[in-house]
């Protein structure tokens, strides 16, 4: 199928393309890689009155180092420059090893990162590593700016606090404090394929391998990327060993999710899979924060 008519700008500044979108309001749409908005636009399930296309902006496509240490990223960097920068790889290993399960690679050097945290996807890799970093989103209009976190930036399935003349501008992720380390781990049935269910979790240990924080966001069992907190409970102030682990994921597949079932598995099938991926994935980070 066809898009339904639109309009069509390609601004060449972040104030150019903010000035359009507080004339546009809610008859305009962002376009930044068109990974996810053109397929749905040719189906008719969105039909924006205007496009902004950000391709032109050349002033929101860098990585970058902040002078509070923490990394930002552009929103509208490609995906696959993210991908194989080494700055990334260096403070954020766990987003390197993640970008390679982002859609295909053909994909990824369209897409955007500030495009896929804004689409919201609730199975989403990159919404959820975001979370459970505890990363910030730098918000710009024509009338102000503003800093949220990525706690606080998903509503719902492919909703976010994003007003119609607002623009995410870049991502910053704080340095991660000594003997921390991420991980993330997810279930799909083929390469490239929705995940059924993912984790992401970072935690921080002391001079006694004792976990001092940790946090665990999960995609695939609500409507945004969730922030467990009853699992933590359980690890805080425990030595990081296979029991305190497994305590932890069983807490949180009983007690932190809440999946529904359809065609692809029951709500038991994805506690499952809950249990197992946060054991993985705690596995893998408390190794790497030993090191």
């Amino acid at each position: 199928m066809k898009p339904a008519a639109f309009e069509y700008y390609a601004p060449v500044s972040v104030e150019e393309a903010l000035d359009l979108l507080d004339q546009l309001g809610y008859d305009g749409k962002i376009l930044a890689g068109g990974q996810s908005l053109i397929p749905a636009m040719n189906f008719r399930m969105a039909q924006p009155h205007a496009l902004v296309d950000l391709n032109r902006v050349k002033e929101l496509f860098y990585i970058k180092s902040a002078p509070d240490g923490s990394l930002l990223i552009g929103a509208m960097t490609r995906d696959v420059t993210v991908e194989f920068d080494k700055m990334v790889a260096e403070r954020l290993p766990v987003v390197t090893e993640t970008m390679p399960l982002v859609g295909y690679y053909q994909n990824r050097t369209r897409g955007t990162y500030g495009g896929n945290l804004a689409h919201a996807d609730p199975t989403g890799q990159l919404p959820t590593i975001s979370v459970a970093l505890g990363a910030r989103a730098h918000i710009r209009s024509k009338t102000g700016e503003r800093w949220v976190e990525m706690d606080d930036f998903y509503l719902g399935p492919f909703t976010t606090i994003l007003e119609p003349q607002e623009m995410l501008v870049e991502v910053a992720y704080p340095a991660l404090p000594p003997r921390s380390a991420a991980s993330f781990k997810e279930f799909t049935r083929q390469v490239g394929a929705t995940p059924m269910v993912g984790v992401a979790v970072l935690v921080t240990l002391d001079d006694k391998n004792r976990f001092k924080n940790a946090k665990i966001a999960y995609l695939g069992v609500g409507e945004k990327p969730y922030a467990a907190t009853e699992c933590v409970k359980v690890l805080l102030g425990q030595e990081a060993t296979a029991e305190a682990i497994r305590a932890a994921a069983e807490t949180a597949a009983q007690k932190d999710v809440d999946p529904g079932t359809d065609i692809h598995g029951t709500a038991d099938y994805r506690r499952n899979l809950v249990n197992v991926l946060t054991r993985k994935a705690l596995t893998q980070a408390v190794q790497s924060a030993k090191k």
